[in-house]
């Protein structure tokens, strides 16, 4: 690991954090997976950090969508103390940032203490000037930065599991409860698949529908990869073992979170949607999960009012912005009406040639 050593005296009792900046090389050497090891043991040891602070995100990022990332640590006493990983994503069409974390949904600073903290931001807006971008975005969970320009279109929903599954079952409002039944009297079931094949299909067929372009298949692939058994692939099958409707989870300490989903047409009027995140939870209670966090959506959208029907309450997500070259928060996401136009062409593309070039496109859109 190539590193930067610095000084920085950061703290109210006087002392110094030793901010070691460098790259987690995605390479297979001891010295390599030393380096990550020693980074993600940091990150399940803090309160703050969260699945996309893991060290494997450097690899995914850098070899998949090509983007140089600047994953920085700071270190006391030869202990690691927090983690800030950063992308730099530049686009023509899009903007140039420096992103903690490109698809993400939480990123930003995890750290011990308010120093450390304060440290890592700090370089991380040095790197931000010297790269000359227009900005820098951090995704954090808590605000930090009153003062700093913030994006308030997303929420996540997060919800405690009961210990009893049929409990959790319960606590599910009427409505889709309903759902989940009608589920299962359709005679559906889950089961977790060993590759990314058929909830790709589903997946990419959904996003077609909805006018965005796909993620590459090898990135889903890729994920599996880094992230072994805490990266899943769960789907739902009709009796005849039709797949209907897959979600790709992610597991992080005591935690699930449904990352990316893709349904069938039919999936809707057979309720497989609610029978697979019944099931997605019902597997989890049985691991002994705590948490159920539904992910980010947008406010005012089709997942926003779902994740509202389950009993899940939203709570703000807090993106904060340091802008050098643009006077506002650049609004790259579906709610901008400028997008309204491509959106609906790329509907009526046919859905091979959205899957070839979608990649493209999609890479940029962090």
């Amino acid at each position: 690991m190539k590193m930067s050593p610095q000084e920085i005296c950061a703290d109210a009792s006087g002392g110094c954090v030793r901010l070691a900046i460098g790259r987690l090389p995605p390479g297979e050497s001891a010295a390599n997976s030393a380096a990550a090891e020693r980074w993600d043991a940091f990150v399940q040891s803090c309160p703050g950090a969260t699945f996309f602070h893991r060290a494997g995100w450097q690899k995914i990022v850098g070899e998949v969508f090509r983007h140089p990332t600047y994953f920085l640590y700071a270190e006391r006493g030869g202990a690691i103390e927090g983690v800030l990983p950063l992308a730099h994503v530049k686009s023509l069409l899009f903007g140039n940032a420096l992103v903690a974390l490109p698809f993400a949904v939480y990123g930003g600073v995890a750290a011990r203490d308010e120093a450390v903290a304060a440290a890592l931001e700090d370089e991380a807006q040095a790197i931000a000037r010297r790269l000359g971008v227009d900005h820098l975005e951090l995704r954090n969970v808590e605000a930090r930065h009153p003062d700093w320009p913030t994006q308030d279109l997303y929420v996540s929903f997060r919800k405690t599991l009961l210990p009893e599954v049929e409990a959790n079952l319960l606590a599910i409002p009427r409505k889709q409860r309903a759902m989940v039944r009608k589920g299962q009297k359709n005679g559906l079931r889950s089961m977790l698949d060993a590759d990314v094949e058929r909830f790709f299909e589903l997946y990419a067929d959904n996003v077609h529908r909805h006018g965005t372009p796909a993620m590459p298949k090898r990135y889903f692939a890729a994920l599996r990869e880094v992230f072994g058994a805490d990266c899943e692939v769960l789907t739902v099958e009709d009796g005849a073992g039709r797949p209907l409707s897959s979600v790709l989870s992610f597991y992080f300490r005591d935690e699930v979170l449904p990352y990316y989903a893709g349904d069938d047409l039919s999936a809707r009027e057979l309720a497989a949607n609610d029978f697979k995140y019944w099931e997605l939870m019902r597997r989890a209670c049985e691991r002994g999960l705590r948490v159920f966090d539904y992910g980010r959506s947008k406010r005012g959208t089709g997942s926003y009012a779902f994740k509202k029907n389950w009993g899940f309450e939203p709570q703000p997500l807090h993106y904060e912005y340091r802008l050098y070259k643009r006077a506002a928060i650049p609004q790259n996401n579906p709610a901008n009406a400028k997008y309204r136009l491509f959106i609906e062409a790329w509907r009526r593309m046919p859905r091979a040639l959205a899957n070839r070039i979608g990649p493209f496109i999609v890479r940029n859109l962090a």
